[in-house]
This record gives structure tokens, sequence and C-alpha cells, in this order.
């Protein structure tokens, strides 16, 4: 078995911190895999960008170029200095042909994108925008959030959020600060927010949700 030093001398390539591996629009001829480090995966959309996932070493990004042969569909880029091993398409067929565990782990992989796009087509269909941003909000925090004590780490702007839920940063920044003075969230100085009890949002939502009007 190759060891992992000697894996990353054959495939190994280093990014530092804030580097784009590759950009949105890009040729795709190769996938890649992170031994350290994270990596953010990003969409433009109008208005901004939107937050697609964060990656930590395992895992796998860059894949769907050389399975479909088309040309990047997010850009990615290093959250900090990361170390990936750079597979072409030949490589990574063979690993998947010969390797039942990474099989596995791509058809999860691909099952969990299709769960995470049904989800953000039910926030879109959502008339209230107060709905919405708490959905979008609730998504980001399952997907992306990390634990801080009683609450949850999202680590989404103002503008990420808008562009997650299809809605003008100015609505977003209004419904953001009726959950901050009902003390469910607050904003934190390096970026993001924690949501101070989760409980709490769902029951807000729920409250919304059956009081909801044609006013929101």
């Amino acid at each position: 078995m190759t060891s992992p030093d000697g894996l990353f001398g054959r495939f190994g390539k280093e990014f530092p911190a804030g580097s784009v591996i590759f950009s949105e629009g890009e040729p795709g001829q190769v996938m890649y895999v992170i031994q350290t480090g994270r990596v953010r995966i990003v969409k433009h959309v109008p208005g901004g960008q939107r937050l697609l996932s964060q990656l930590g070493p395992g895992e796998f990004f860059g894949e769907m170029s050389i399975l479909n042969e088309k040309p990047r569909t997010a850009t990615a880029q290093a959250l900090e200095d990361t170390r990936v091993l750079v597979l072409d398409g030949k490589t990574f067929e063979s690993m998947v042909v010969g390797n039942t565990e990474i099989a596995v782990r791509l058809i999860r992989k691909l099952a969990r994108r299709l769960d995470g796009a049904n989800t953000l087509i039910e926030v879109l269909l959502e008339q209230d925008p107060r709905i919405r941003v708490i959905l979008g909000l609730s998504r980001i925090a399952e997907e992306f959030g990390s634990r801080q004590g009683e609450g949850v780490y999202i680590p989404s702007t103002t503008q990420d959020l808008a562009a997650e839920v299809g809605l003008d940063e100015s609505r977003v920044i209004e419904v953001l600060s009726r959950l901050v003075r009902l003390r469910i969230l607050h904003a934190v100085p390096e970026g993001g927010w924690i949501v101070d009890d989760p409980a709490r949002l769902q029951e807000f939502l729920e409250f919304v949700v059956s009081h909801r009007s044609g006013d929101s």
C-alpha cells in the first residue's frame, strides 16, 4: 500500500490560504482530494456569491467536471494553507473501479448534493421573506455550521445569505435585525452569525408560518 507521503509525492500540490484552486467556467481535467486544510466552494449568482460547501481533510471536490466533461460549475478557494492530491480522470476511474469505499463515498456525496438542491428549491419557492431567511439560515447551519457552546456558528455574510435565498440584502438585514432583537442570534466580529438558541429559531419559524399574511 502506498503511504500518504508517497501519494503526495506523486499527486500532491499545496495551495496557500486565500488562493483560488480553480474558477467557475474553467475546463476541468482533474479532481482534488484534501489531505490537510479547508476549501470553500462558491458559485456566482446575481448579486454576489453563494456558498455551496466547506470541505476538510478526506473530502474531495472537482469530480463533476471529469465525470461529465463540462466546465467547472463553481469556484474552489483555499480557506487556509491546504495540501491536496490532484487526480486526472483515468486515475480517478481506476480508483472507483478498484475501491468500493471510494465508489460509495461518491454516491453518498452526489445524494447529499441532490438533497441540498431540493432543500434550496423549497426555500426559493417560499413567498414570505421572513420564512425564506430563516430556512436559509437553517440550511447553512445544517450544511456548514459548527457548534459554539450552546449555539451554532453560521459562516455567512448578509450578502451570502441574500444570494442564497434570492432576496435584496436590505430585506435580509431587516429580518436578521429582528432575530437579533429577539436574542435568537447575533453577529460575530470575525464575520458570520451565531444562532444562540436553534430551538427558538425553529419555534419562531413555526410562529411565522402559523401567522403568515400578505404583509411580511
